[in-house]
């Protein structure tokens, strides 16, 4: 076995961090760290990170440690029980792999929590019966989340949110008889989802829409009686899409 002395002059104390090691020399002879590769005493998030790799059992050692990379790459392999006091961690890295972590019945208590990232993993994890907690978040992507998976009945509530993109969520996710909620949106992209989806009568509405693409999307719901008018269409892909559904109905 390489002892004390045979180790440090192998340089293995690389950077002093060996000297004053409680785990020196049994981990490094056992093989267990790697001094410049794998140390739990590096400011090195990877050293860390392959030193709890090889020696997870350590991780509960460091969640509370002085230094905010070494305490979030600890929370990644400490055993999930030990964690929930990291849920108001002031590093927000940290509590981010809290969040990832956490038994989805824990993550209500994060819901507030003033980190972006944060929310936005409790937003992808909560239960559904919780997501109405988040529906009000002031930032449109944890609510573009919610409007992900929110159950189909509370989708409505998102209907006039102020940003475009969780609009177009919602327009691809409401029942088709709920559609009309967002057929008057001012912005055409969401229209556009709306038209594509859209039931017969609602679809014969949106061929009267200034934006051609919308016509475009509307012509493939509409009744063949609402499409002679569209034939003579300013767009050409919208008038060639009117003529290819009424050709189809006189051959059927």
């Amino acid at each position: 076995m390489t002892s004390d002395k045979t180790a440090a002059d192998a340089g293995m104390g690389k950077l002093g961090l060996c000297s004053g090691c409680r785990y020196f020399p049994d981990y490094l002879n056992g093989h267990k760290c790697t001094p410049g590769d794998a140390c739990i005493r590096a400011h090195s998030g990877r050293q860390i990170d392959r030193f709890l790799r090889r020696n997870p059992e350590l991780a509960g050692n460091y969640l509370n440690d002085i230094f905010w990379e070494r305490r979030a790459i600890a929370t990644r392999y400490a055993a999930v029980d030990t964690i929930f006091g990291l849920k108001s961690d002031p590093d927000e890295v940290v509590r981010r792999v809290v969040a990832m972590r956490l038994p989805v019945e824990q993550l209500i208590d994060m819901v507030g929590d003033p980190d972006r990232e944060v929310r936005l993993s409790v937003a992808a994890r909560l239960p559904e019966p919780l997501l109405i907690r988040l529906i009000d978040d002031a930032d449109y992507l944890i609510r573009a989340t919610v409007a992900r998976r929110l159950p189909h009945g509370q989708l409505a509530k998102l209907a006039k949110d102020s940003e475009r993109e969780v609009r177009k969520v919602v327009a691809a996710r409401l029942p088709a008889f709920a559609l009309h909620l967002l057929a008057d949106d001012a912005e055409p992209e969401v229209r556009a989802i709306v038209a594509e989806r859209a039931l017969p009568g609602l679809a014969a509405a949106l061929l009267q829409d200034d934006e051609w693409w919308v016509r475009l999307a509307a012509v493939a719901n509409a009744p063949i009686e609402f499409l002679q008018p569209l034939t003579t269409d300013p767009e050409i892909e919208v008038r060639e899409a009117a003529q290819a559904r009424l050709a189809d109905s006189e051959n059927a």
